[in-house]
């Protein structure tokens, strides 16, 4: 909304900043930040009068899970109120990329809102049905992918091929073209991003941090892929305008941020699904575009492992009638090993950390 101020940089030279995408970037992530922080307390309290019980803790859950009875959750409306204003004031709307995110952010939160409102009115882990939802999300995803698909048919190395290709990291030149069915791959990784930060999300603060590096790490690699001298450096396929979701992803950092303030142990409130679900296609969204999807699953390795651990406990208690793990997602199996919340919660933040700068690496291991 703002950019058109570039307009008036002949006259106001410091109007001349807004065409640089690392001050919009800046700008996103400190406006949604104050977003969050002036209007949380706001939100926070009205959710505690409208959920009185709060959300429903699992009653197979950790004995130190109760004594959370009676937070409020869908704190993801905080954050999605941090990451679309601040959007819609400092990206560029007429960017495809920008909108197919802004969308898929807004689309998945609100099935997540949906599916919290249904556990707080119905006091029940039970929300949403699983099929209708997943149903939801794959079309949303779907349709976002088809619009930066078609947006990016004519960019990198074979023409109108490369929308509808899957590029490998390590390889500059290796792209496997799916055709139409890229709709189905894109939407598949949008979807499962989401439902993987949906799974993480289950201890103070263990999603938000994760969130936050895979943000700053697609932060990175959207400004270098969008832009041709430093795609050509570093051999990475040049995606044209991709640069543009740097500023997107600042808005997330900044939400995060804020988020954290009020979510740090003991937490005013809980992210829900719909932080958690609007989080996670974000990022998938963003991996989509740059052409990064095999990366993202190094990057954000940590959802990948707590998805992984709910299909192995699942597979094998219908297979054998025996559980792997003491509970699933992984994280609460070391809450009833004996690890304290705040230990899995920082060590969990560790592994993000590592599997980031893993997955940074590959841009230049080419």
């Amino acid at each position: 909304m703002l950019l058109w101020l570039v307009e008036l940089a002949d006259t106001v030279q410091v109007f001349n900043l807004f065409r640089y995408i690392t001050f919009r970037t800046g700008a996103a992530l400190f406006t949604s930040a104050t977003i969050v922080f002036l209007f949380g307390p706001m939100i926070i309290a009205s959710l505690r009068i409208r959920q009185g019980k709060g959300q429903p803790i699992r009653a197979d859950g950790p004995q130190t899970h109760f004594k959370k009875a009676g937070t409020p959750t869908m704190g993801g409306l905080m954050i999605l109120a941090g990451i679309v204003g601040s959007a819609l004031l400092w990206a560029d709307l007429s960017n495809v990329y920008v909108v197919a995110t802004l969308l898929v952010t807004l689309g998945f939160g609100a099935i997540g809102f949906y599916d919290d409102y249904l556990k707080v009115t119905k006091q029940t882990d039970k929300g949403f049905s699983g099929k209708a939802r997943l149903g939801l999300e794959f079309l949303i995803a779907g349709a976002a992918t088809y619009f930066m698909m078609r947006a990016s048919l004519s960019a990198g190395p074979h023409g109108s091929t490369f929308g509808s290709s899957i590029a490998f990291p390590f390889a500059k030149d290796l792209l496997f073209n799916l055709g139409f069915f890229f709709v189905f791959f894109g939407g598949f990784v949008i979807v499962a991003a989401g439902n993987a930060v949906n799974l993480t999300d289950g201890l103070d603060g263990l999603a938000t941090v994760p969130v936050m590096i895979s943000a700053a790490s697609f932060g990175v690699i959207a400004y270098l892929a969008g832009n041709a001298v430093f795609s050509n450096y570093l051999q990475i396929h040049f995606v044209p305008g991709t640069g543009e979701l740097a500023v997107v992803l600042g808005a997330v950092i900044g939400a995060g941020l804020g988020f954290l303030w009020f979510n740090a142990p003991p937490a005013a409130i809980f992210m829900g699904d719909t932080g958690s679900l609007a989080l996670g296609g974000l990022i998938g969204t963003v991996a989509v575009a740059t052409k990064h999807e095999i990366v993202m699953a190094i990057i954000g390795g940590l959802f990948v492992i707590e998805t992984l651990s709910v299909i192995i406990q699942v597979g094998s208690f219908k297979l054998t009638g025996k559980r792997v793990f003491l509970m699933a997602p992984i994280h609460h199996h070391f809450e009833k090993k004996g690890w304290t919340e705040s230990q899995v919660v920082v060590r969990f933040w560790i592994i993000a950390v590592v599997l980031a700068l893993v997955g940074l690496s590959t841009l230049k291991l080419r």
